[in-house]
């Protein structure tokens, strides 16, 4: 039979046997391999799709990025352009949706040492600009009146949102509770009982921006209208589900500021929300302000909302203790929960250390990977297990695990690595900074190709390229107690006068009473 006149099901049927025994076998490449050979053949745009989508299906399952993502995930979109054009909107929608789903998985861009958008994030997303689909659920749809300055005779009313992560949140939301021109109310979307379920669903939140989802929008709006009508301003933490549900809705004339920190970038919840009802998007790094409109370009179209940098709000001082006697033979890393952290990089620095010097060692502190993440996630799990059994039996490194109290554990840390492929700002790296420990600062491999990165956000002597030059500064910044110390003081100094929140609660002031101003690249 042609090939052209086999149905999906059963070309797919034929192959999966087949490309999944070679999975089986240890070769998925091999098998996805042969299912992007038949979807290369056949002509049905349908047909194509379901191929392309399969073969990347069978990588992602065993932890690999797919060679032909762009090439899957623009077929499914081109198959949801043609069922839109046919007006058949809410399949149209169901398919963009699994076409997002696909191109935004966590293990080409959250749990590797790569990313194809970090790579070029232009080619990466180019589909996503090209789609009918894509346009029409991100169209400008608008809000009735502009937004109202901060009002001159009462305080300013302020509704602070997060859904299920306030952790960058208590500092902001405490200040503002105190503040005498301020009334504060908080909202946690997937608390409340009534919010809770509405606000997710990627396909109905796509269905319900191209005109789908009548019933859904209007509970949307008697939900969020009473908060929208109270607030002069609300302030939304995270560009994901909680965002995108917000703008649904029109904001009448209150005033929406959304905080994107970094792993939004990475997700498609930027590609499907409405712009044009956020005035303002805060971004913690200039570097993730610079991808993110490299990869969603209709940030830097006039109708845009402001985009302006603010740093994470943190309460430096109190790690200003005593160093412990033998911390400056200790490095730390803090945060390790997650592929990025990459503490692999760590542990070679520690190697290349203890050449010269056994005294030197490491510890790890926070939860450990989830080894059942994914398995990319599993995979990087088990390397790391197996360096870190070769050194754990001589003390060299030591597992604090999960602690309410970094403070107490930077006592005893006298280097503080960022040894990440990516970061956003890493508090953990500035904590132990502010606390005196010596900041070596790989130059994160997501950014350090572009205009800013780590190199830009901290001082220049705290980078490094590779872990030679890591162990470099850190024997010449530990070369004796009197250089370790005046090195950890100078860091401290830098720290805290340029992040603690004494610093960043003005530029929060500044948001919410005055002008920031328009930092887009």
């Amino acid at each position: 039979m042609p090939v052209s006149r086999i149905s999906a099901e059963q070309l797919i049927g034929l192959a999966r046997p087949v490309s999944s025994g070679l999975a089986a076998a240890g070769a998925p490449a091999v098998g996805a391999r042969l299912l992007n050979v038949l979807a290369h053949r056949v002509p049905d745009r349908r047909l194509k799709a379901d191929l392309l989508v399969e073969a990347a299906e069978l990588e992602l399952a065993h932890g690999l990025t797919p060679r032909r993502l762009k090439a899957a995930y623009a077929a499914e979109l081109a198959c949801a352009d043609a069922l839109l054009k046919q007006g058949n909107k809410a399949a149209a929608t169901a398919s963009a949706a699994k076409a997002l789903l696909l191109a935004f998985h966590r293990v080409p861009h959250l749990d590797g040492m790569t990313s194809p958008l970090a790579e070029d994030p232009q080619g990466f997303t180019a589909a996503l600009q090209r789609s009918r689909v894509m346009r029409a659920t991100a169209k400008p749809r608008g809000r009735t009146a502009p937004a109202a300055p901060p009002p001159g005779d009462r305080p300013l009313r302020l509704l602070i949102v997060n859904r299920a992560n306030a952790n960058f949140l208590p500092l902001i939301t405490d200040r503002y509770e105190r503040h005498p021109g301020v009334e504060v109310r908080t909202l946690d979307l997937a608390a409340d009982p009534e919010l809770a379920p509405l606000a997710k669903g990627l396909g109905r939140m796509m269905a319900r921006a191209v005109g789908g989802q009548a019933a859904y929008g209007q509970a949307a709006e008697r939900a969020l209208r009473p908060h929208l009508d109270w607030a002069d301003t609300v302030f939304v933490d995270w560009c994901s589900a909680g965002a995108a549900f917000l703008t649904l809705v029109d904001p009448g004339t209150t005033r929406v500021i959304v905080r994107l920190h970094s792993f939004e970038t990475f997700s498609y919840w930027p590609h499907v929300m409405d712009f044009s009802r956020v005035d303002d998007l805060i971004f913690v790094g200039a570097h993730v302000r610079d991808l993110t409109a490299a990869a969603v370009p209709r940030l830097l179209a006039e109708d845009a909302p402001r985009l302006s940098v603010i740093h994470n709000a943190m309460d430096l001082s109190s790690y200003r203790r005593p160093k412990h006697p033998d911390a400056r033979f200790t490095l730390g890393l803090v945060g390790i929960g997650q592929v990025a952290k990459d503490p692999r990089w760590a542990v070679e620095v520690l190697r290349l250390l203890r050449r010269h010097d056994e005294r030197y060692r490491l510890s790890l502190v926070g939860a450990a990977l989830n080894a059942e993440g994914s398995p990319a996630m599993k995979r990087y799990h088990d390397r790391l297990e197996r360096d870190l059994a070769k050194l754990e039996p001589s003390g060299a490194i030591r597992r604090v695990g999960q602690t309410d109290d970094v403070p107490g554990a930077l006592e005893e840390i006298g280097t503080i690595l960022s040894t990440s492929v990516r970061e956003s700002f890493h508090c953990g790296l500035v904590e132990g900074a502010a606390s005196g420990a010596v900041p070596v600062v790989r130059d994160w491999p997501f950014f350090a190709d572009r205009d800013n990165g780590a190199r830009t956000l901290y001082p220049r002597d705290w980078i490094v390229a590779t872990p030679e030059e890591a162990a470099r500064r850190i024997l010449d910044a530990t070369a004796t107690e009197e250089i370790w110390l005046k090195t950890g003081q100078a860091a401290a100094e830098h720290a805290i006068s340029t992040w603690d929140w004494t610093v960043v609660r003005e530029d929060f002031d500044r948001l919410l009473f005055g002008d920031l101003g328009d930092v887009r690249p």
